[in-house]
């Protein structure tokens, strides 16, 4: 077995005077709940973030390359696995054998299949699907986000036609002055084990690309972004103790002022009075 333990975790982390994760259909605006006016940020974002992480810090090294990014095709990659196992590309019905060891061949050498897992059952040679044991919900701001619209001048315009106009126009940029967002996350070891064989020394690298994602991945568009928290719940046994919601449950976050702007604004409370065969383990 590749690990022992289920976990269940929780990031806290914060935006000031940035855009966290644009949304496509609203302008590149940071995405929001139109209904309740709380700010969410995909699980997508978030892996990418982790995914960029890793990439930087083992870049090279065998078993930590990453498929799902914008180099070449993922049907190419596919067939680069059916290549290292000598098996027969291009063919109908392939073989369940075939696809089985291909499959095993990315999770070898992808972590971000490992961890993450991908849907490889394109092209003419499939590599199966791969359910991953470690999956992230959406996150959501502990506060409804006020999203300002910041006009700009931008210096360099792009067109002769344009110039004649003037050598400056008038920009827009889109952020939230603060936000405080919290995320929860699972790692099967059931799945793990059934499935990708990712070990503990793959968990502890999540762990560091979860507490270092923001810090290699700054832009004058996504403002200060640092995460606050990452807690830790570590399970005695493979399916875990108790339901992750009532781990979830044990931190606690509230306001302390009506419009909030740091950190310093909120009240985090942790119940470390975990329930038998639960640990707690704060990494941040």
């Amino acid at each position: 077995m590749a690990i022992n333990n289920r976990y269940d975790f929780v990031m806290l982390f914060d935006v000031e005077n940035g855009n966290p994760n644009g949304d496509p259909d609203a302008g590149n605006a940071p995405r929001i709940d139109a209904e309740s006016g709380f700010g969410f940020i995909t699980d997508v974002c978030l892996k990418r973030k982790i995914r960029n992480y890793v990439e930087l810090v083992k870049e090279g090294e065998p078993g930590y390359n990453i498929l799902v990014k914008a180099d070449r095709s993922l049907n190419s990659k596919f067939a680069e696995a059916y290549d290292a196992e000598n098996l027969k590309k291009g063919e109908k019905g392939k073989n369940a054998d075939d696809v089985k060891k291909a499959r095993e061949y990315m999770c070898r050498n992808y972590y971000d299949v490992r961890m993450f897992g991908a849907v490889m059952s394109t092209g003419d040679n499939p590599c199966g699907i791969v359910r991953g044991p470690v999956q992230i919900n959406f996150a959501r701001s502990i506060s409804p986000v006020n999203i300002q619209d910041i006009t700009i001048t931008r210096q360099a315009r792009t067109t002769e036609d344009r110039m004649e106009t003037g050598s400056t126009e008038m920009g827009k940029k889109s952020i939230i002055p603060y936000a405080l967002y919290r995320a929860e996350g699972y790692v099967s070891a059931a799945l793990a084990n059934k499935v990708t064989d990712i070990t503990e020394e793959d968990l502890e690298l999540l762990w560091t690309a979860v507490i270092n994602m923001f810090e290699e991945d700054h832009s004058a568009a996504r403002g200060k972004m640092c995460m606050r928290k990452l807690i830790v719940f570590k399970h005695d046994n493979v399916l875990g103790s108790h339901p992750s919601h009532i781990l979830f449950d044990k931190i606690k976050i509230e306001e302390k002022r009506s419009v909030p702007r740091s950190i310093e604004d909120y009240s985090i409370v942790i119940d470390r009075d975990m329930p038998e065969g639960v640990e707690i383990i704060e990494k941040i």
